[in-house]
């Protein structure tokens, strides 16, 4: 991988990414397979399965057939506890040189999904850009109600399943930049900046869907120089020192370390010092 200890958890087998649903109408599973074998080749850390709203058996067949076909540990990816249950039942750690799979996600509302620890241990990705207002899931709008979600998650895997630090892969949020108006990369920043510095996070992970943060935005400027990779890599160089080591994202991508005087990086620290609209009026100047 172009940065050292950047583990991908490999996006592509995925219902919501267009050319993936596709393959998940025509019900391809070849097509499937052969997306968990490029990414396992491109070198994937984790490969994703994200089956939509098809049946757990649908799910508990695909992650048998695509254990088959690549060496990688899965990242379960859903909300829903059926769907879980039956890929983490059909996941086969020695396929994996033992490594334990992924359960993506659980919520401040979602923590009974820790209650497949049972069925198999697993590293939870714990989303911590929601929080439980008057029961109810609400998003964080501040720094200090992230880490107060993460820490209610990282406390309840900790103490009440026996989970360890190590095994947790925090999840701040990240938002779309070419419409955030309302301040989600500053809270997420400020949140990471605080677990950093925060003893009680020691040994935890933190990860991002990486793509989230460009989509919508256009790969190229008008002259056609590609610049949508590098606010991908603007935000790695940024995050990594604060603790981000893995993200959801695509092994096509070159992701790299820049330096201070990058132009991405320029405009994510300037966009760091702006608020409301004058955020996406600086995203424009630098398409521009």
């Amino acid at each position: 991988m172009a940065i050292e200890n950047l583990k991908i958890i490999g996006e592509s087998i995925n219902d919501s990414v267009p050319s993936t649903h596709k393959l998940f109408e025509a019900t391809d599973i070849d097509g499937l397979l052969e997306l968990a074998r490029f990414q396992s080749e491109r070198g994937a850390a984790y490969i994703d399965v994200n089956v939509g709203p098809r049946s757990p058996q649908f799910m508990a067949d695909l992650v048998r057939k695509i254990q088959s076909v690549a060496c990688k540990p899965l990242s379960i990816d859903t909300p829903d506890p059926a769907i879980a249950r039956a890929g983490l039942e059909a996941y086969d750690p020695e396929k994996a040189g033992g490594a334990k799979p992924v359960l993506n996600s659980v919520t401040s509302l979602r923590t009974g999904m820790f209650d497949l620890l049972e069925v198999r241990r697993f590293r939870p990705i714990l989303l911590a850009s929601e929080h439980e207002v008057d029961g109810r899931s609400r998003p964080c709008r501040t720094p200090e109600e992230t880490v107060a979600a993460a820490r209610h998650l990282v406390h309840t895997f900790r103490d009440q399943y026996g989970g360890a630090n190590d095994d947790c892969i925090i999840d701040p949020g990240i938002f779309p930049l070419g419409s955030d108006s309302e301040g989600n990369i500053h809270r997420l920043f400020g949140a990471m900046e605080q677990m950093h510095a925060d003893p009680d996070f020691d040994g935890c992970h933190y990860s991002v869907g990486l793509s989230n943060f460009t989509v919508m935005l256009p790969s190229k400027r008008p002259d056609g120089t590609p610049v949508k990779g590098a606010l991908e890599s603007a935000f790695l160089t940024k995050a990594m020192p604060l603790g981000l080591d893995m993200v959801i994202g695509s092994v096509k991508r070159k992701y790299e370390l820049l330096p201070p005087d990058h132009p991405a990086m320029q405009c994510l620290n300037d966009v760091l010092q702006l608020t409301g609209f004058d955020v996406l009026t600086r995203v424009r100047e630098f398409y521009a």
